[in-house]
């Protein structure tokens, strides 16, 4: 079990609903479609494959947006991601960006880009109650994640800032935009992709 899976079963527990179950079912990296890898980082982390686990340029385009009034926007990697969502909770505070990146220092150290790839891949999560690539790829288009083709990934990338809101299944315009927009940048990066998966 996760920190974010935990979390969600305190949240059932404050509002009375008991423990509802979780749904996940691991997969290895290599049963799962090459497209959602790819998509992920598309929209989520393009600079995934080069980084030591943070993108600064993100970060400080986030704090200048803050300083200005704009809309706060998350920079968070993919493995500043993994950190959160294997060993923390969701929210936002000081405490937990500073474990944050701690966790994340680590995880860069000990683990290939694979295996950070493998791991969010399998605790992402993708609605309610719901996490890992298999679980959301049986549940939104009824197939396991191998056979996930390229549009399908986008779709369910573009979900993942706000899983428990956005549906794969029954996609809004913005979700629709989102999905476009991150299967042109899957065509932009696929080339160079493969580098770091091997």
């Amino acid at each position: 079990m996760t920190g974010v899976m935990a979390y969600r079963h305190f949240e059932d527990w404050q509002a009375g609903r008991g423990f509802s179950p979780m749904v996940q079912v691991w997969r290895p990296y290599d049963a799962i479609a090459p497209s959602l890898p790819l998509a992920v980082v598309a929209s989520e982390d393009q600079l995934f494959p080069s980084h030591y686990g943070f993108d600064f340029g993100a970060l400080r385009s986030a704090v200048d947006a803050s300083l200005q009034g704009r809309r706060l926007r998350g920079a968070s990697t993919i493995s500043q991601q993994v950190a959160k969502n294997l060993f923390l909770w969701p929210g936002r505070s000081y405490l937990r960006k500073g474990l944050e990146a701690w966790f994340t220092v680590l995880i860069e150290a000990l683990w290939s880009k694979r295996r950070i790839m493998e791991v969010y891949l399998n605790i992402a999560e993708w609605g309610d109650h719901l996490f890992g690539a298999e679980a959301a790829s049986q549940r939104y288009f009824r197939k396991p994640a191998a056979r996930l083709g390229g549009a399908e990934s986008a779709l369910l990338a573009a979900s993942l800032p706000n899983p428990r809101r956005f549906r794969p299944d029954k996609p809004s315009g913005y979700l629709l935009m989102r999905q476009q927009w991150i299967a042109q940048q899957m065509q932009r990066l696929g080339a160079g992709y493969a580098s770091w998966d091997e």
